[in-house]
């Protein structure tokens, strides 16, 4: 039995929710997402809840169950909180910077990396943080992570772009034997 799948979501103020058939608008102060809900999960909004059921008891049907109900969760947090992910650039002289629609990395490569970032996405750089904002929890992860793919921590200075909490083990060099 699904436990995440049976759990209400709670509609904050100022969030609309609009189903059809298969479809489902949520639009709140940030902005406005759908999503197309799959035949076996019911989906019903009472009393500021949206509530979930699954029309039969199949593996198909209950794995969509929690993880539709993420899905909607984590849309109605999306349109009233929004989503932002933090990065750190670590490493002598390496710095970020904004060009109009395109991010500019100087990581310690013979040249700078741009990076055009998608719609639904706004980034602000400040020399060392980067932080990704957005609606779509999917997209501010992706897009942050395709930053830090650039250029990863390495595991000996702790050098590159990491997350803003996220702890590197540092290893030993190698010694000279005696």
């Amino acid at each position: 039995m699904s436990r995440i799948g049976n759990s209400p979501i709670t509609i904050p103020e100022g969030v609309n929710i609009e189903l059809n058939d298969d479809l489902i608008n949520i639009s709140g102060v940030k902005g406005l997402q759908s999503c197309s809900i799959h035949p076996n999960i019911k989906v019903e909004v009472k009393e500021n809840n949206i509530l979930l059921d699954r029309i039969d008891n199949t593996s198909l049907s209950r794995s969509l169950h929690g993880t539709t109900r993420q899905i909607l969760n984590n849309m109605v947090i999306g349109v009233s909180v929004g989503f932002e992910k933090e990065l750190e650039i670590v490493g002598v002289g390496y710095q970020a910077s904004l060009e109009g629609n395109r991010l500019r990395l100087q990581i310690g490569y013979s040249h700078d990396i741009y990076f055009d970032f998608p719609d639904g996405v706004s980034i602000t750089a400040e020399r060392t943080i980067i932080k990704v904002n957005g609606i779509d929890k999917q997209l501010v992860g992706s897009v942050a992570a395709k930053i830090r793919s650039f250029r990863k921590p390495e595991p000996y200075k702790g050098k590159g772009i990491r997350y803003k909490d996220e702890y590197i083990r540092i290893k030993q060099g190698k010694t000279v034997g005696e």
